[in-house]
């Protein structure tokens, strides 16, 4: 038989176990991984990349020797405190002005972080393109408009420093995934709003965008209950509850906020000069029903901008292991944000 203090230290194994796996599975979904492809780092690339930037986490990414990171540049402030961004930018840029590609993180609106979108924004960084990474008040902290008024100020910092960066205020482009998907897609489609602007800084500044790619966002916050009763992989899905992330983001219930839930959809601001949007969703999604991916690409369409939904077969949220879609994104991004193309 075991001795007691044996038992004790199973159970905390056990437990320890449960909890980081939990834990993983949360971030996994929550930032949105997906398998696209990244161009791998030869060994030439690592050995000339030396010791990990200044501020860069020892388990965090290799950053090639080609790409500058700057950690935490505040862009302003979110219920009085600092905002922060990491920035992305090749070293020997060219002359011209760099066209901008800014990552939102997902994680339900209540979880999640910058960090996530560096490995995500080396292949841009290493095409030429200034690359920033965004932080914005989760829904623990603030309740919405608190997320977009927090990536507006990100866009006009952007702007307010392009001349500093030697950035084209012209060619800003936004990509999120999940949460993030949302948050581009608003930023997309509102601007000019001046209900959702916030008072973070550089207030002088648009907080237009030129290009959109939203992976798999919630976009129609009114029907995401009907979408999700329709989606034959959703399961329960809670969304009608008090305690899931669109709730929490609206701070009640959708059925007990609708014009909350109404402000915070992107479809409700689609209008003719909106930016071009790229969405990429799962078939199989079981968290973000894909009818939602639908809704915005047909409104989008029936306005006449520019909208292509890629529909990624086989898979779940986040992506998963299926599909290759980081080709599709540069060429995206290269046709709508780069001069001569």
């Amino acid at each position: 038989m075991p001795s007691g203090d044996e038992e004790v230290y199973a159970l905390m194994t056990k437990f320890l176990r449960i909890r980081w796996s939990a834990a993983l599975l949360i971030l996994c979904v929550g930032a949105g991984l997906t398998a696209w492809h990244v161009p791998a780092l030869t060994d030439s690339d690592a050995q000339a990349a030396g010791p990990p930037a200044v501020g860069q986490r020892a388990l965090g990414p290799r950053i090639p020797a080609d790409v500058e990171l700057i950690r935490d540049v505040e862009f302003g402030k979110g219920g009085g405190r600092a905002l922060k961004l990491d920035i992305l930018r090749p070293k020997n840029p060219p002359e011209e002005p760099l066209p901008v590609v800014t990552f939102i993180h997902g994680g339900g609106w209540r979880g999640g972080k910058k960090g996530v979108g560096i490995l995500r924004l080396l292949p841009l960084a290493r095409r030429g393109y200034f690359c920033a990474t965004i932080e914005y008040r989760l829904s623990g902290e603030a309740v919405f408009p608190a997320q977009i008024e927090d990536c507006k100020c990100a866009i006009r910092w952007l702007r307010a420093h392009a001349k500093e960066y030697n950035l084209d205020p012209d060619r800003i482009g936004v990509w999120g995934s999940s949460a993030g998907g949302h948050l581009v897609a608003l930023l997309g489609t509102s601007g000019g709003v001046k209900e959702l602007e916030g008072k973070g800084g550089w207030e002088k500044h648009s907080t237009r965008v030129q290009a959109v790619v939203d992976f798999f966002g919630p976009t129609d916050l009114l029907n995401i209950v009907e979408d999700a009763g329709k989606n034959q992989f959703q399961g329960r899905t809670g969304f009608d509850s008090k305690n899931n992330p669109v709730a929490l983001l609206l701070g009640g219930p959708i059925e007990e906020n609708k014009d909350k839930a109404a402000k915070a959809s992107p479809i409700t601001y689609v209008s003719k000069d909106d930016p071009p949007f790229l969405i990429v969703h799962g078939d199989r999604d079981a968290l973000v029903p894909l009818g939602q991916s639908e809704r915005l690409r047909d409104a989008l369409k029936k306005v006449g901008v520019e909208a292509k939904l890629h529909v990624v077969k086989g898979a779940g949220h986040g992506l998963g292991r299926v599909g290759d879609v980081g080709d599709m994104i540069v060429s995206f991004f290269d046709e709508h944000l780069r001069r001569g193309k």
